[in-house]
């Protein structure tokens, strides 16, 4: 239990810890391009949108049936869209979400570290590979399969940093899951 745990923590703070280098220091994340005329667009969003969310444009109603969807479909190719991430109020208080970003790398390395424990004669080499091949999975199915669908930014740098967390997580779990 207690190698779980240690393992977890110390983990989990080396993906936290190369999270924060890219996004701030190191500023790698530039997929945010700054608008042209923000203040009217934004003025425009505040006047069409009652309630934060996630907003697609052009799309069909909700209730739409499957070829009102359809024609919807056929109309907008080849012409621009968008996704519009909405919230009516910023708030610039980042300590919650940092506290819950390292809680979440916590739990995902203890996650890594149960599966990874569950074979005891795994070597350094298997545990460091395994633990960036996890890693890779979890690349692949969000931000990568985010980026399928709605051709979001940023897709090389979330690799490296995929590579370069997990790798880190994966020197340490090499070193401290199979040390006697």
């Amino acid at each position: 239990m207690k190698k779980l745990v240690i393992g977890a923590i110390v983990g989990g703070i080396l993906v936290f810890l190369w999270q924060t280098l890219s996004w701030t220091v190191l500023n790698l994340h530039k997929e945010y391009k700054k608008a042209p005329g923000e203040e009217a667009i934004m003025t425009f969003l505040n006047s069409q949108f009652s309630a934060d969310g996630q907003y697609m444009v052009p799309m069909a109603d909700e209730n739409a049936s499957a070829e009102e969807m359809q024609k919807v479909q056929e109309s907008m190719k080849g012409k621009p869209w968008a996704v519009i991430s909405y919230h009516k109020s910023y708030d610039a208080d980042m300590m919650n979400n940092i506290i819950r970003g390292l809680l979440v790398d916590i739990i995902a390395v203890l996650f890594v570290c149960w599966v990874l424990m569950k074979n005891t004669n795994a070597s350094f080499g298997s545990t460091f590979v395994s633990t960036v091949l996890i890693g890779v999975a979890g690349y692949l199915f969000i931000p990568y399969s985010g980026h399928i669908w709605f051709k979001t930014g940023g897709m090389s740098t979330h690799l490296l940093d995929t590579f370069l967390s997990w790798g880190l997580c994966g020197l340490w779990l090499g070193w401290w899951l199979n040390r006697k």
